[in-house]
């Protein structure tokens, strides 16, 4: 028998601490995750409704501009996205740096806000791709997004300036290196005394099935997702919670389409992979918006990442309903 101060310790007593803590422990790690998962508002559910008009035309701008971001080369990309931006009326300013000799450009357009009101939004997407891909889902599909979002908002009265940073250099081997695109962009801005209230990362939105058993996590997240990869998903790590929970609700206040949200550490599985994670590094809040790629899209860095694989109709609604949430982020207080 155990001696304690007040006296002996019996085994079984030992055995009900011992439970107790596990489940303490269990309890907590609930809460924990709740905390990560839980989002306001419900997800849409149930049968899509028609594609408006409007919805109709973006999904066929959104088709013509994937089919052409992937079948050039970066340098023919390059020109098509300032070509587009210039065609809805925006001045194009090329941040042009040299990595190993050459010289690669991230591209901005600027929507400028009424008001001076602190931070920037930026709306972000790579527009280059693994080597031996054309990209279509990864990452045309977010190229094509941000373009059209610069056209639809074109015009609009928000109070903070919109930045559409069409950005290089996201894939291997310049991934999360200085030499990243989005981290040479994010690194400028903080030079210039910019500071950003927001960053929204588009990447690889064009895929989605009904099919159980179509969507994968990370360990334990299944336990509180859907198994169907039909929904757009809003990503940010701990302390961009604030920013997804925002993102969540506008989007569900005015988009009929699933959707999913996580803050989770920025060290967990892939939580980071995208541009979102530059901003990070210079700890400005900052999320992804995803199909998932890697734990849905099945031909995610293979060269069968292909144009027939996306599904635009189903994109337009995506980018229908990111358009209000840039404009909730632009004419925060």
């Amino acid at each position: 028998m155990v001696e304690s101060i007040g006296g002996p310790v019996r085994p079984n007593l030992k055995l009900r601490v011992a439970w107790a803590v596990v489940a303490l422990a269990t309890v907590a790690g609930l809460v924990w995750l709740l905390r990560m998962t839980q989002m306001p508002l419900e997800s849409y559910k149930g049968t899509l409704p028609p594609l408006s008009r409007e919805q109709s035309e973006l999904a066929d701008r959104l088709s013509a501009n994937v089919k052409c971001l992937s079948a050039g080369s970066l340098e023919v990309t390059t020109e098509y996205i300032g070509g587009i931006l210039r065609q809805a009326g925006y001045t194009v300013t090329e941040h042009t740096y040299s990595v190993a000799g050459r010289e690669v450009r991230n591209v901005e357009a600027r929507l400028v806000g009424s008001e001076s009101a602190n931070g920037t939004v930026v709306l972000g997407a790579h527009y280059d791709s693994v080597e031996g891909t054309v990209g279509a889902n990864d990452n045309a599909t977010g190229v094509a997004a941000v373009l059209e979002l610069a056209r639809l908002l074109q015009g609009s009265k928000l109070r903070r300036t919109v930045r559409f940073a069409l950005l290089v250099n996201e894939e291997p081997p310049y991934f999360q290196t200085d030499s990243m695109g989005s981290w040479v962009y994010a690194r400028q801005l903080r030079h210039d005394g910019i500071p950003v209230s927001a960053m929204i990362s588009l990447e690889t939105i064009g895929f989605y099935s009904d099919k159980p058993g179509s969507q994968k996590y990370p360990p334990v997240l299944g336990l509180f997702y859907p198994n169907r990869g039909d929904f757009i998903g809003f990503v940010g790590n701990t302390e961009s919670r604030d920013l997804v929970r925002r993102c969540v609700r506008r989007f569900r206040e005015s988009a009929s389409f699933p959707s999913e949200g996580v803050a989770a550490p920025a060290d967990w599985p892939r939580i980071g992979w995208s541009d979102h994670w530059s901003f990070w590094q210079e700890r400005w809040p900052a999320i992804l918006v995803t199909d998932t790629a890697v734990f849905r899209y099945p031909y995610y860095h293979k060269p069968l990442d292909t144009f027939d694989k996306v599904d635009f109709r189903r994109m337009a609604r995506v980018v229908e309903g990111v358009r209000s949430v840039v404009e909730s982020l632009a004419n925060e207080q």
